[in-house]
């Protein structure tokens, strides 16, 4: 019989020995400056942002808690502090085409420079246009050239009135324009009095009328030309001044500002624009109506105007970078499509929506061009369409602002269409494995754009050097969130409780986030004691409560094993039945129970049926595990006979699905105490997954399946038979509760290693497993023996009623 002892309490929990520290609290502790357990991540981020080549942008990928938003973007800003600070981004007016704002790119600090210089020159502008159309001489030349034509208009109402005076006529003005009259002493002649007039005088006049009138017509005629001229003139009067006035201010800024060419560009424009538009800079005190007659909305509409005027004068500063220190490092907590690639505002005024280029608004590309990007790929992806935008800003190296209307084509109202602006910017995702993958598989572009694959551990090695700079972070995370200082026995009790959430007694867990929260409540619990330090009753008190808020599914669970509702025995024997363990996640919490495996055998033709499978309840690794099975009966028993069994298996009271292949070995017990009629002992329970040649390999979750079962155990009463098989590979994996350990140092409970299905059936029936002689016969007092003789009868049975059927088909 192979002996299989049960571990030792020193084998069940590694303990982080506090002596090992020379510091009393963690005040005594420097900050951790290095990043621990994160190689692989750190050389993958110096990669990422040491390389220039297009395409090579970070994903950060790894369990969520891990860090890696914040040691992403602790690497970007050191670099980004010693890269130059970029360009500022400013919008302006189009003069040739109003819907196409210009994007012009100045040095940092110069685009605020500008916006000011241009809000400052329109306001001397009009100072100093006011001043010059005021002006003594401005007045003066304008009289002159209307007095002009003025003179030229009553020079030929002159003549012509000296004409129609030879004639006896003279010309006056009537509400229905300029007409001829005959005159008599100076008088008008009324019209009976005309009538009176001999024939030959009467035909005279207004043969003279009608010849006057024709010259009349001639000259009226003239007039809408000579106020045209006056027009131009005055108008050529208003350039001549409106340039003298400008052109001192224009010239000063075009000498600030030689060096950026696209600058003097639109100083230029702006100066004929100004020439062409002064009235919009002088005064205007008329209010006239407008057509509904309504003098309030005239004057309202010339305000609108003459401020939407004047706006195309303005500088609309995108990105600013004049308090900047080096490179910009953004993360967009929102990544939505107006909040990547930026949005243009509108203003409701009169009923209606009006925009300009100075309402347009940068986007989180904008902001970190020429610089870094930090982005959460899940909270992109669940965007609408910004997973598309950022890929074709990425593709295209410029970022243009396009509503979703306009790129769906859902709408054809004309809107601005802002020059796009050239982007150069290293964008880091952050995500879980699962989504990386999946984007890889299923985004054609995605490696192209992406090709920094930066994998972030969950866990790290626990060596002694490991523990101490484990101190230092514990410490650095503390001072961080303003906590009271842990004494070095609190420190090692969250170095402990690191490692059992890894399930691992030799590694830690990198998850920072849980530490700490660890942290935090620890420091709460030392509050409410008047702890100072923090002691390693505080962490203990955080953990139980930790657990205490999460753990009402496992207390309803717990309590229908206990009441009977689920049959689950901890004493006594049964054949073909065996306790199991499995794991539930509920939330947060971890946690383990044992399930009823039963196995029932009768004469088949060599299947075994998983119950779980057949309903549709059992996972594809879970019947993999059982088909398993099948091959480790056949190649051990059945050699040179065939396998003529049926044999079915269930989790008894399981209404949920069924995964995994921890049960697997505890189905092979199951089955081998059913063939061979050997009864188990219901007061252990199993775990383990085994292979074709009875191997029991590593399962996961095994502090958790091993505490789950001694609760029950504990609740009914320990009698010291109780215990769990676990794999031998395990054993590293434990990091078990003290109470369990306890009960383990005082013989209640134990822990048996298991290598093989050989040792496992031992400690479980009592009975030796047996070993197979040179003929693979097994010796017939042993588990193995009697499996062997019954699956012998079984196949003589079948041959029986084989040529039985044979002999009735004769």
């Amino acid at each position: 019989m192979v002996s299989v002892k049960p571990l030792q309490p020193e084998q069940l929990f590694r303990r982080c020995d506090p002596k090992q520290f020379t510091f009393e609290t963690t005040d005594d502790l420097p900050d951790l400056t290095e990043i621990i357990g994160q190689a692989r991540a750190t050389e993958a981020i110096h990669f990422g942002i040491g390389i220039q080549h297009e395409g090579y942008n970070v994903f950060a990928l790894g369990p969520s808690g891990a860090g890696k938003r914040s040691l992403v973007t602790q690497f970007f800003e050191e670099r980004a502090q010693s890269e130059p600070t970029p360009s500022e981004w400013c919008y302006i007016h189009n003069f040739e085409h109003d819907y196409k704002p210009h994007a012009i790119a100045l040095p940092a600090g110069m685009g605020s420079v500008f916006q000011r210089d241009m809000e400052q020159l329109v306001e001397e502008i009009r100072n100093s246009l006011t001043s010059a159309f005021d002006s003594d001489e401005y007045r003066a030349r304008r009289q002159d050239v209307e007095e002009e034509l003025q003179e030229k208009q009553e020079k030929s109402l002159e003549e012509i009135r000296n004409q129609a005076k030879e004639h006896g006529l003279s010309l006056i003005r009537t509400p229905g324009g300029l007409v001829f009259a005959p005159v008599r002493d100076g008088e008008v002649l009324p019209p009976e009095e005309f009538q009176k007039l001999p024939n030959e005088e009467r035909e005279r006049l207004e043969k003279n009328v009608e010849e006057l009138q024709e010259e009349l017509q001639t000259i009226l005629q003239k007039v809408p030309v000579w106020q045209r001229e006056l027009r131009n003139r005055v108008r050529q009067l208003n350039r001549e001044t409106t340039n003298f006035a400008v052109r001192g201010l224009m010239e000063e800024l075009r000498q600030k500002y030689e060096k950026f060419p696209e600058v003097v560009d639109y100083l230029n424009n702006v100066k004929k624009d100004v020439v062409e538009n002064a009235s919009d800079f002088l005064p205007n005190d008329e209010s006239p109506d407008d057509e509904s007659g309504n003098p309030l909305a005239a004057l309202m509409a010339r305000a609108r105007q003459t401020s939407s005027r004047m706006n195309r004068y303005q500088v609309n500063l995108l990105v600013d970078h004049h308090s900047s220190q080096g490179a910009p490092v953004v993360y967009e907590n929102n990544p939505t499509y107006q909040n990547l690639v930026g949005r243009v505002d509108h203003i409701a005024q009169m009923g209606a929506l009006t925009t300009d280029f100075t309402l347009i608004k940068p986007g989180a590309l904008h902001q970190a061009n020429g610089g870094y990007l930090i982005l959460d790929a899940r909270k992109v992806l669940q965007q609408p369409y910004s997973w598309e935008a950022l890929k074709r800003a990425l593709e295209s190296h410029q970022v243009g602002i396009e509503s979703l209307g306009q790129m769906l084509s859902l709408i054809s109202t004309a809107s601005l269409e802002p020059e796009p602006i050239p982007l150069d910017v290293k964008v880091a995702l952050l995500g879980d494995r699962m989504l990386y993958y999946m984007l890889s598989k299923l985004d054609p572009d995605f490696d192209e754009l992406f090709k920094v694959q930066v994998d972030f551990e969950d866990q790290m090695d626990r060596t002694t050097e490991n523990q101490d700079l484990y101190a230092q972070l514990i410490a650095t995370l503390i001072r961080k969130d303003g906590l009271r200082a842990f004494d070095r026995e609190a420190v090692a009790c969250v170095i402990e409780h690191s490692a059992r959430i890894v399930g691992d007694s030799e590694k830690l867990s990198t998850q920072i986030r849980d530490i700490s929260s660890l942290l935090r409540e620890a420091n709460y619990f030392a509050d409410q004691n008047s702890n100072r330090p923090v002691t390693s009753t505080d962490v203990k008190r955080a953990i139980d409560a930790q657990i205490r808020r999460a753990d009402r599914v496992k207390q309803r669970m717990q309590e229908n094993i206990l009441r009977n509702m689920i049959f689950i025995d901890t004493e006594g024997t049964e054949v073909g039945q065996v306790n199991g363990l499995s794991v539930i996640q509920s939330g947060n919490l971890a946690f383990g129970t044992p399930s009823r495996i039963t196995a029932r055998v009768r004469l088949g033709e060599g299947e075994v049926i998983d119950i779980e499978r057949e309903v549709e309840l059992s996972g594809p690794i879970h019947s993999k595990g059982v088909l398993i099975l099948t091959g480790f009966l056949g190649a051990r028993y059945a050699t040179d006979r065939p396998l003529s069994l049926s044999a079915s298996l269930v989790f008894e009271q399981s209404y949920s699905g069924v995964e995994g292949d921890s049960a697997s070995s505890t189905e092979l017990y199951a089955l081998l105490s059913a063939i061979s009629e050997v009864p188990i002992k219901q007061s252990l329970a199993v775990t383990g997954s085994v292979n074709q040649h009875g191997h029991i390999q590593a399962i996961g979750g095994v502090n958790e399946k091993v505490e789950g079962y001694f609760d029950i155990c504990m609740h009914r009463g320990l009698t010291g038979e109780q215990g769990v098989l676990i794999p031998t590979s395990n054993v590293k994996n434990l990091m078990l509760r003290q109470d369990v350990v306890d009960a383990i140092r005082s013989g209640q409970f134990h822990i048996y290693p298991i290598e093989t299905i050989d040792q496992g059936i031992e400690v479980l029936t009592g009975i030796p497993a047996g070993e197979a002689d040179e003929g693979g016969n097994y010796p017939p007092d042993t588990v193995n023996g009697r499996v062997q003789a019954k699956l012998a009868k079984l196949a003589e049975k079948r041959q029986e009623f084989s040529e039985t059927a044979k002999d009735k088909a004769k």
